[in-house]
């Protein structure tokens, strides 16, 4: 028997740790490009109303502080959502996968 091999039953491998956080990361980004979209953009979407509510708040808050604990929380909400329709709403509307940015006038 290979020693790489798992006996039959075993549980498979957890992400490293490292792996989660980048996962996580990656959430949070992806929420906070929300931030930026339109109400109807957003409504398009069918996010949770939770989601909603802390988008719309990140939008009215100043502090630097406060936008940071806001943008955890959103990145907490989108850990129970599906990124990959929201991910192709955003690729749809930039028109490039690679361009995040808005385009100068």
């Amino acid at each position: 028997m290979i020693e790489d091999e798992a006996p039959a039953g075993a549980e498979p491998e957890r992400p490293s740790r490292s792996a989660r956080k980048r996962a996580a990361e990656a959430l949070q980004r992806l929420g906070v490009r929300l931030v930026t979209l339109r109400e109807t953009e957003l409504a398009a979407l069918d996010l949770p109303e939770e989601l909603l509510a802390a988008l719309r708040e990140a939008r009215r808050l100043n502090s630097r502080s406060a936008q940071a604990r806001q943008r955890q929380y959103i990145g907490k909400l989108m850990r129970s959502v599906d990124p990959e329709p929201i991910e192709q709403a955003l690729e749809a509307r930039t028109g490039n996968p690679l361009h995040r940015a808005k385009m100068p006038r």
